[in-house]
């Protein structure tokens, strides 16, 4: 009698943990970390706030100016070296970010920030795994950026309790090592280029000889961006992530005026809890729903979200609403365009075209550390750039739905 052996687990699955456990220490320390960097900063050396949310600006400009560049290396050679050297770049920032002692120097840091963590966003992790998956490309994208949840977790709570125990300085620099600690392992030992390179198929099923083969059309950067599907996913896209960015850099400070650090820090990791949720129920269903209907529905309550804390500024239980409901939508704005780009435009262009719709998107997003910053330091308060930014989004939601109508 034969012994029954268990089929080994598909590497591709490997790869989404591994891009999981990136996204974790990524999101942790450069998306959410900035709002306890800025604040922290401004603190220690009486900077604006608005001064140091151009810093952090820059970064996501610096970050924008090389996607493009990043998915299609990704593309063509595989995800190992530029995850390992993103990982470099990114530790050295966050270890400068603490050594500061002039402004100067803190758009130098946020610049490396920015440059490091273009190489373990969203495009670098969706580029890595667009040629592992077909049937299951939802699921395994929606998986991956629950890291980006869990990151929303426990970043924040995590830098503010090392620093009010280490000091900035040392925080900094035990946050540079866990990220190279974390990152060069799985880099080298886990991210892999293509299934075919292990003599595998995309999602791990046999092949089928019956099969026919459809060939996927190839899309050059100017054929895609001549696409209305992809300038509505630009535009909608840019415009939610814009708010999305500024309000996660600043929903520390904005909390702080009505809370506590500790209220602050439960109030962000429910909103980040929220999100993991919501991402869960994305990867679940990813495959089997009109994503660009459930995009509609995420942007239109980022918008109320939004609305709800500019209308009722001074009321300490409409920002806690406002932070949670919007927590709860800022996953998968981050996760839905690469979904929707993959399936539109299939998995040979991806890292081409989602690098080029990464890079504009971003360049759009950029903006919103500044744009809250700027305001606030203008208007005195954060009412007017939350009136804004409800209007962008439910201007996204119309946009979106616009590119459902027609084909690429």
């Amino acid at each position: 009698m034969q012994p029954i052996t268990k089929p080994k687990l598909f590497h591709g699955w490997w790869m989404v943990w591994g891009c999981l456990v990136v996204a974790i220490v990524a999101w942790s320390f450069a998306l959410y970390g900035p709002s306890v960097y800025l604040h922290t900063l401004s603190r220690i050396h009486h900077w604006p706030i608005g001064v140091i949310s151009s810093a952090l600006t820059l970064s996501f400009l610096v970050n924008a100016s090389v996607l493009g560049f990043v998915g299609a290396a990704i593309a063509r050679y595989g995800p190992s070296r530029m995850m390992g050297a993103g990982a470099c770049i990114m530790a050295c920032g966050l270890v400068m970010t603490g050594q500061v002692a002039e402004i100067w120097q803190v758009f130098a840091a946020f610049s490396l920030i920015g440059l490091g963590w273009s190489c373990l966003s969203t495009t670098a992790i969706t580029s890595s795994l667009a040629p592992w998956f077909e049937r299951y490309q939802g699921r395994a994208v929606s998986t991956a950026m629950l890291g980006a949840s869990i990151g929303g977790m426990v970043g924040i709570p995590f830098l503010l309790m090392l620093i009010n125990a280490l000091g900035f300085s040392l925080a900094m620099l035990w946050v540079g090592f866990i990220l190279l600690a974390t990152v060069l392992p799985i880099s080298v030992l886990v991210m892999k280029h293509r299934p075919q390179d292990l003599a595998l198929t995309p999602d791990g099923l046999p092949a089928d000889p019956t099969k026919k083969i459809v060939e996927t059309k190839t899309w050059t950067r100017m054929q895609a961006l001549r696409s209305i599907k992809l300038q509505t996913i630009m535009l909608a896209f840019g415009l939610a992530l814009l708010v999305q960015i500024g309000f996660l850099t600043h929903q520390v400070s904005l909390l702080l005026t009505m809370l506590d650090e500790f209220g602050t820090s439960l109030c962000v990791t429910g909103a980040a809890l929220l999100a993991f949720t919501a991402r869960l129920v994305l990867a679940r269903f990813a495959d089997r729903l009109d994503v660009r209907m459930v995009a509609c529905a995420v942007l239109i309550q980022a918008g109320i979200a939004t609305g709800i804390a500019a209308l009722f500024p001074d009321a300490p239980w409409a920002i806690v609403t406002a932070v949670l409901m919007y927590g709860m939508t800022a996953g998968n704005t981050t996760t839905l365009p690469p979904v929707i780009v993959r399936r539109e435009f299939g998995a040979v262009s991806f890292g081409v075209v989602f690098g080029i719709c990464a890079t504009l998107m971003q360049i759009m997003s950029a903006m919103g550390p500044a744009f809250f910053g700027l305001m606030r330091d203008g208007s005195g308060s954060y009412q007017l750039p939350l009136a804004l930014s409800a209007g962008m989004n439910f201007l996204a939601a119309i946009v979106v739905m616009i590119g459902r109508q027609h084909k690429a």
